[in-house]
């Protein structure tokens, strides 16, 4: 049997982040070489990942980031099945470490994201079916999105649960505009930038739901559609982004709030993601 040092489990240790005894059984059991111990924790995490495949994960962190340049970002949600794993240090780092190398890459999608490097030994996947088998919880990403714009702004919210990415059509002369706009989409919620990007299907929704409304409190039929769309109108200023008050000042929409920090300013992307909201 090979003489495994305590300086080797604790070189394994810090690579996998598997606890100690594993390290030390995984190098027993491959006999000191440690690229075959790497591949032991492997397998065993994708035994374990398999185990729990059917496991509802809806804890983690949610992170976002921007380039340098502030003309690209990304938004990562890693999920774990505990709020106890999602506090562990261990876990944060990993999420902090996903989200860096999906900021350096920017890839299209999120089978792409899974498929980078990790480090020279792994692919992020390949990193989160281990992590799986050394935290004994299901690791996943449930949401990867990109954003690529003249001027890109990035919030997270206290905790990590809730994250938002927007674009803007010019970088804003007012420093604080941007993250103004990533806070709005965090707290509203909008479906939509404007009424042009709400689908046929929910305007078709709303307009029945106002019909029907407007029946139930005894208006004429004749009078139906105009109210229904009157309360379309409503529907629109409370769920598209550019039409909603702004939270930092209710007065105005948010449109008037980015035209008054510049002409012309817009949003011409925005994406949220969060853990149960």
């Amino acid at each position: 049997m090979a003489n495994i040092t305590a300086a080797e489990v604790n070189k394994l240790r810090k690579q996998t982040g598997a606890g100690m005894m594993d390290c030390k059984k995984a190098l027993v059991e491959a006999e000191g070489d440690f690229d075959a111990a790497i591949d032991i924790l492997r397998k065993k995490g994708q035994k374990v990942a398999a185990k729990r495949a059917d496991r509802e994960a809806s804890e983690g962190a949610v992170l976002s980031a921007t380039t340098a340049d502030n003309t690209s970002g990304v938004l990562v949600s890693v999920n774990c099945e505990t709020d106890f794993v999602a506090k562990n240090e261990g876990f944060v780092n990993l999420s902090q470490q996903i989200l860096n190398v999906a900021l350096e890459n920017r890839p299209a999608d999120h089978a792409g994201l899974l498929a980078l490097n990790f480090d020279s030994s792994m692919t992020i996947g390949e990193k989160l079916i281990e992590q799986t088998g050394v935290i004994g919880e299901k690791i996943e990403i449930s949401s990867y999105e990109k954003v690529d714009a003249p001027f890109v702004a990035a919030y997270i919210h206290a905790g990590s649960r809730l994250a938002t990415l927007v674009g803007l059509s010019a970088a804003p002369s007012q420093e604080d505009a941007g993250k103004n706009v990533a806070m709005q989409v965090a707290a509203m919620n909008p479906i939509a930038i404007d009424e042009s990007g709400v689908d046929q299907a929910t305007i078709d929704r709303e307009l029945e739901v106002g019909r029907d409304l407007a029946r139930q409190e005894g208006k004429p039929e004749e009078m139906l559609d105009r109210i229904s769309q009157g309360r379309l109108k409503k529907f629109f200023k409370e769920t598209t982004l550019m039409e909603q008050a702004f939270i930092k000042e209710s007065k105005q929409t948010v449109s008037q709030y980015l035209n008054s920090v510049d002409k012309g300013l817009t949003v011409t992307a925005f994406k949220r993601s969060g853990l149960g909201v």
